[in-house]
């Protein structure tokens, strides 16, 4: 038990350190970004209870309502729920690196705990296949819906289109993934491409997100020069 549980925690944790450690200039509260794992933790239960009665009561009939309402948008509609509300408005949350940071957080408590429940029911020898795929996927998910929840607390004007992107681009990403699993009869030859374009995609969001960053602690140091002159 205890190598199933060290299994399921390392890439999560190890993933969560990776992109803390990208936030070079305000590093985030450790007590808040573990608080906001935590809430990602307990999101497990209310979407595996609903996804249980979706199919009981055989609501999802197709592959493609499967992947894209049944998982896609009940996991990222509850993580973003937890971000907008949780996370937004917080003190803590003071630059635009910082949605990066709590969106991989929130993204990564849930697929910590979604793997460690599989390698109890499947065996530990998935441990390196779940930390490729399903755990990479939700980093790189929360990264995609961080940039665009920092995007919109910190430009000016135009905010609900960004907080829409937030919730939009990971649900139809994340449906995307997840077809491929169920549907694709190959899935092994799509999936790597698929990947390998996360990866790219997440990372020109980090990337960005570091340069708004930037443009935004100079203008803060701006004006309080400016108040202390």
């Amino acid at each position: 038990m205890l190598g199933i549980l060290s299994a399921g925690f390392a890439p999560g944790l190890a993933l969560l350190s990776y992109f803390y450690l990208r936030d070079e200039y305000e590093p985030e509260p450790i007590s808040f970004v573990l608080r906001t794992f935590l809430y990602g933790t307990l999101l497990v239960f209310p979407i595996m209870f609903i996804q249980h009665v979706l199919e009981t009561e055989h609501v999802i009939n197709s592959n493609l309502t499967g992947a894209f309402f049944s998982t896609s948008l009940l996991e990222e509609f509850f993580k973003w729920f937890i971000l907008y509300y949780a996370v937004y408005q917080h003190v803590e949350f003071d630059e635009p690196f910082d949605g990066i940071v709590y969106g991989v957080a929130v993204s990564l408590g849930f697929a910590t705990i979604e793997n460690i429940f599989y390698l109890i029911a499947n065996g530990v020898e998935h441990a390196v296949t779940r930390a490729l795929f399903p755990v990479s996927s939700h980093a790189l998910f929360g990264v995609i819906m961080g940039f665009y929840i920092g995007k919109a607390k910190f430009t000016e004007g135009r905010k609900a289109k960004w907080i829409l992107f937030s919730l939009l681009l990971p649900f139809i990403l994340h449906g995307f993934y997840d077809y491929i699993l169920l549907s694709l009869e190959h899935w092994l030859y799509i999936i790597f491409p698929f990947m390998i374009f996360l990866w790219w995609f997440g990372l020109t969001k980090v990337k960005k997100a570091k340069i708004l960053s930037v443009k935004h602690m100079k203008k803060r140091f701006t004006v309080q020069k400016t108040l202390h002159s």
